[in-house]
């Protein structure tokens, strides 16, 4: 570091931030840890750099930036201080409590769990495939280990666009050539101008790097003798495609490499069937509800049903720490039998997971389950909010009543900050009239009436014609279980 950090414990910036420590140090910047004084309270992180000459990875560009990104796995920011007279500027940013993946690997002693280490490529995959899909895309350049936050609940954030910068179609080459050596693709070095598929080669050396406990981050002569023999053998040829020197050899976008990575099978249980783990592409369908009493939980619980029909193995989790509702549910299911006292229980072949939180939603996904389908209710808070926005499947449920139909428009404004792509709109017993409304003010036809169902176990052939509808293409991707029965008429 050139330039000496200018903060110290007890300093004010803005007449606002009190320096509380010192986070880190990094090549051009430090990164402070201050308590907010007009929030009591409230904490936040503060970048602190010096400009001394324009050049593409200045504080102004990244606080342009970082202000028009909306991504849970992104940090807000909430305040830039333009440079001073010695160049000094500063970004104040959101606090992500956690250790860097660069010290939970060294935690780990080189070896992070392969559950973890499939989960931490998925998202990565997860926030690069938002960044590549902007007009223009945004390229990050610098994914290495001190870029990564991994907080307690095992979440991936992003915490340094220093040296990200938009896709020039027009540009032949960078401006400026910038990146981590070891992690940077070899069009960083002036080979040609950095577009999504260098972003992938970061992934690649990333991928290698935690496969081989960090003896390796580029494809040469002997690293497969130094890959950990947990590694499935079949994320070797993923691993070498993202590292090829010529990027047309390599995949083409996140979204291939995440498919790739859901197709190789999770591993074996103890009874030999073939089972899909993380790895193997578990979905998640997560429901929330425009406003309070709009059938959060019925349809959740019909959704999971209707899948255990087609032969999938589900889970529906009760993301409401106080609610009541799975335990009722529990007790009429095993009435006069003793209620256990776990919070996983079964009713006809889907298991009822009650009042979870974040830290089970890892341990489910590393099993054998096909579908989770989370009842997030109404009212999310930034945890709810964040599983909703990351599921395969967003499902808002809102009221079909005429007099409340305003309230799934208030729901899409106030959520206006978000991609909502792969949104979909379920309206109980809405007309066909008010389903057509709606899709006319959201601007999309993802928008569905759900009939009167009055029993969500049931099966009910107006409901699975739209629930096939809706679910079609998910169920497409995973291929069915085998039941004991099917299994014993091949034997017999």
């Amino acid at each position: 570091m050139r330039h000496p950090a200018r903060l110290e414990r007890g300093s004010l910036l803005g007449g606002r931030y009190r320096i509380v420590s010192i986070l880190g140090t990094g090549g051009m910047s430090h990164v402070y840890e201050a308590e907010d004084l007009k929030l009591p309270g409230k904490i936040w992180a503060i970048k602190e750099s010096v400009t001394i000459m324009p050049y593409e990875g200045s504080m102004e560009t990244e606080a342009a930036l970082l202000t028009s990104l909306r991504h849970p796995r992104l940090p807000q920011i909430v305040d830039f201080f333009v440079p001073d007279e010695d160049g000094y500027t500063y970004l104040v940013m959101e606090y992500i409590d956690g250790l860097t993946l660069s010290e939970y690997f060294k935690q780990c002693r080189g070896k992070i769990p392969m559950e973890q280490l499939t989960e931490l490529m998925l998202q990565l995959l997860d926030v690069l495939s938002y960044l590549h899909n902007l007009n223009p895309p945004v390229i990050y350049r610098d994914l290495k280990p001190s870029n990564i936050m991994i907080t307690p609940e095992h979440e991936v954030r992003l915490i340094d666009f220093g040296i990200a910068r938009s896709y020039k179609p027009q540009s032949a080459e960078d401006t400026v050539k910038l990146g981590t050596a070891g992690f940077a693709a070899p069009e960083q070095y002036g080979s040609g101008q950095t577009d999504a598929r260098s972003d992938l080669y970061g992934l690649g050396a990333l991928l290698l790097y935690l496969m081989t406990s960090g003896a390796y981050t580029e494809w040469i002569q002997g690293v497969e003798s130094s890959i950990r023999s947990d590694v499935p053998r079949t994320y070797i040829p993923v691993a070498r495609k993202l590292l090829r020197y010529n990027a047309e050899e390599r995949f083409q976008s996140a979204d291939e490499v995440r498919k790739e990575l859901l197709r190789i099978p999770g591993g074996i249980t103890p009874g030999g069937d073939a089972t899909l783990t993380l790895n193997g592409g578990t979905r998640v369908i997560a429901l929330t509800g425009a406003s309070s009493g709009v059938g959060v939980t019925h349809t959740a619980i019909a959704i999971s049903h209707y899948l255990e029909r087609q032969n999938f193995k589900v889970a529906v989790i009760e993301m409401l720490p106080r609610s009541q509702s799975f335990a009722r549910i529990q007790q009429i299911a095993q009435a006069g039998k003793p209620v256990p006292t776990g919070r996983q229980f079964a009713v006809d072949g889907v298991h009822y997971w009650k009042q979870s939180g974040r830290a089970d939603i890892l341990s489910l996904l590393g099993g054998s389950y096909q579908f989770i389908v989370m009842d997030l209710g109404s009212g999310q808070d930034q945890n709810r909010l964040e599983e909703f926005l990351r599921a395969d499947l967003p499902i808002v449920i809102g009221s079909g009543a005429e007099w409340r139909q305003a309230e799934i428009g208030a729901f899409v404004r106030s959520h206006h900050r978000y991609p909502r792509e792969k949104w979909i709109y379920c309206l109980p017993l809405a007309a066909s009239e008010a389903v057509q409304r709606i899709r006319k003010a959201l601007d999309t036809s993802s928008v569905y009436g759900l009939p009167l169902h009055i029993d969500p176990f049931d099966k009910d052939a107006q409901m699975d014609k739209v629930f096939s509808h809706i679910l079609m293409h998910m169920m497409a991707q995973q291929p069915k279980k085998r039941s004991f029965f099917s299994r014993r008429k091949v034997h017999d």
